[in-house]
């Protein structure tokens, strides 16, 4: 399954989201920006190969309720929230490979980082 987006696909990642064992990795991204084009087919291919994760493409111009106060400022900046809590969020390199590292290295045991977004999963499941 490719990214899923807010508004397009709301009732996909809603069911998703409701399941306590599905990760949440959000890319924060904007329509006009050349990286996000590029890097987006390469976010869906991983996004297919991790049943185990809901992928969300999130474009913070169309969704700013999602960022709360936050400011995205590189592109792309990544949220990965595992078991409840934030493991990862910030920005990073548009290397898909850096992405599957990270995630290859999340484990149970990762300690939140704290970050000034609202509750993403909770409003993409609203």
């Amino acid at each position: 399954m490719s990214a899923l987006e807010p508004g397009n696909d709301t009732a996909a990642l809603r069911a998703l989201l409701q399941r306590p064992d599905i990760d949440l990795v959000a890319c924060f991204c904007a329509a006009w920006c050349d990286t996000c084009r590029e890097y987006r087919p390469k976010f869906d291919a991983l996004a297919a190969r991790t049943p185990a994760a809901a992928f969300a493409w999130v474009d913070i111009e169309d969704h700013p309720e999602l960022l709360g106060e936050e400011e995205v400022e590189n592109f792309p900046t990544l949220l990965v929230q595992r078991a409840g809590r934030t493991v990862f969020y910030g920005p990073m390199l548009p290397h898909i490979g850096h992405l599957e590292r990270l995630l290859d290295t999340l484990g149970p045991d990762n300690a939140a980082v704290a970050t000034g977004l609202p509750d993403v999963r909770a409003l993409l499941t609203a």
